[in-house]
């Protein structure tokens, strides 16, 4: 595949796109909880919902993530899939704002919150193997801290726009629960409009200014079942995969139930009111667990390359994980603020220093015609965390008694069962070939 090295400008493109697609997936995560807390007060029935996302991302992006290795365009590989993709998603998310504010049932609101995951995962693998695409293997550590950077400065800035939207409409209304406040105003559409122009503005851009390098000529292209059938068979790969599915699902415990996690430990329930009682800190924790990971992403991509790759990964991952041990004990406001901060810096470095490696692994089995596919499958085993969270995560809660506490220690015995198939995987660093 032709590249011209390292490349600001492909960078920056991708990163912009990233920030897009993180603004979405903040919206998603800022809102939607408290707003189906509307319809709902078990958690088991808005993690199931909200776990429609993991179950469109464990098919969607593998099978279009295949399909785009292959495709012949004069527009790109990637691109028609980045194009379509980012138009239909912001869209939807002006669809999700659009069946709230008309008040139809909880079964049109969860068709709408599908219709979304559905159009943000349609460029997903697409996204993700531009970057090792573009990339050299030794430059990869850096590319990855920029666009880390800026997918998780998407999640701050949309956290931080919701969170002073809330307190905004608090004072205007003098409602004290933060959600209802901000349904009694117009300020309720805006973050909602601010996505959608993210998403469509990015996926434009990328489209019509960052070029994709010449695709290669595949003389024997993996059958979908031949391409299953290896990640089985390769043992890198499946470390991988297995390790990032334990890690992800650590994570998303902790997204999807934060609301819930807050109300218990603050308020003594996850009752409705409690719930949006805690949404206007719920998106302040937010935004400040992403400057955390900001503050973790760019060091751990230096370290990527620099220092080792199994360094840099397990390194990401006990600082993620030892706040979540002490998660059980924690009784105020403050502790859950030092716990989370300590783990956005672990969950920076673990994202910067996780992302380059299918993309390394293909330069070294010589299958880097085949990004797509393995980025695919790469956001599957991010999207199944979110399936097995919401729905394990919320079974769990319900049998612990509306227990929301009891997901930080399960979080981190899983980021920590991760770290040894990390350890064990034989090809994980580069050459010193590779890296020049």
């Amino acid at each position: 595949m032709n590249r011209k090295g390292f490349s600001w400008s492909v960078v920056l493109g991708l990163a912009l796109l990233g920030f897009s697609r993180s603004v979405g997936w903040a919206l998603n995560k800022g809102l939607s909880f408290p707003l189906l807390s509307s319809y709902t007060q078990s958690a088991f029935v808005k993690g199931t919902i909200l776990a429609f996302e993991g179950f469109i991302g464990l098919f969607i992006p593998v099978l279009l993530g295949y399909y785009s290795d292959t495709l012949k365009s004069r527009h790109g590989r990637r691109r028609p899939f980045i194009m379509v993709g980012g138009l239909l998603a912001g869209i939807a998310a002006l669809m999700i704002y659009t069946a709230y504010a008309m008040g139809v049932p909880l079964w049109g609101f969860a068709l709408t919150l599908g219709f979304f995951y559905l159009s943000m995962h349609l460029y997903t693998a697409q996204y993700r193997a531009l970057m090792p695409d573009t990339i050299e293997s030794g430059q990869r550590g850096k590319a990855s801290g920029v666009i880390t950077l800026l997918e998780w400065a998407g999640n701050l800035f949309l956290f931080g726009l919701a969170g002073y939207l809330i307190a905004k409409a608090v004072a205007e209304t003098g409602e004290s629960e933060g959600i209802k406040a901000l349904a009694q105003t117009p300020y309720l559409k805006v973050p909602f409009l601010v996505t959608a122009f993210f998403l469509i503005g990015a996926a434009l851009f990328v489209y019509f200014i960052v070029k994709e390098p010449e695709a290669p000529e595949i003389e024997e292209n993996e059958s979908l079942k031949d391409y299953l059938k290896s990640i089985v068979e390769n043992r890198d790969f499946l470390k991988f995969y297995a390790a990032q599915t334990l890690w992800w699902m650590s994570f998303e415990f902790i997204a999807i139930f934060l609301y819930g996690i807050l109300a218990y430990i603050l308020h003594g329930s996850a009752s409705e009111e409690n719930v949006k009682a805690v949404t206007s800190l719920g998106l302040y924790l937010m935004a400040l667990f992403n400057v955390t990971v900001l503050l973790g992403a760019l060091p751990g991509g230096l370290i990527y390359d620099k220092l080792g790759r199994r360094l840099s990964i397990i390194l990401g991952g006990v600082i993620f994980a030892l706040p979540q041990l002490w998660g059980w004990f924690i009784t105020s406001q403050t502790e859950i603020v030092i716990a989370l901060g300590i783990a956005g810096i672990g969950w920076g470095i673990l994202m910067a220093a996780s992302y380059p490696v299918i993309g390394d692994l293909l330069t070294h089995y010589e299958k880097e015609a085949f990004t797509g596919r393995y980025y695919g499958f790469f956001e599957a085993t991010r999207s199944l965390p979110v399936l097995l969270a919401g729905i394990v995560g919320g079974a769990i809660v319900d049998l612990a008694g509306e227990n929301y506490r009891i997901l930080f220690p399960i979080g981190a015995i899983l980021v920590l069962l991760a770290m040894p198939m990390i350890w064990h995987m034989k090809n994980l660093e580069v050459s010193k070939a590779e890296s020049e």
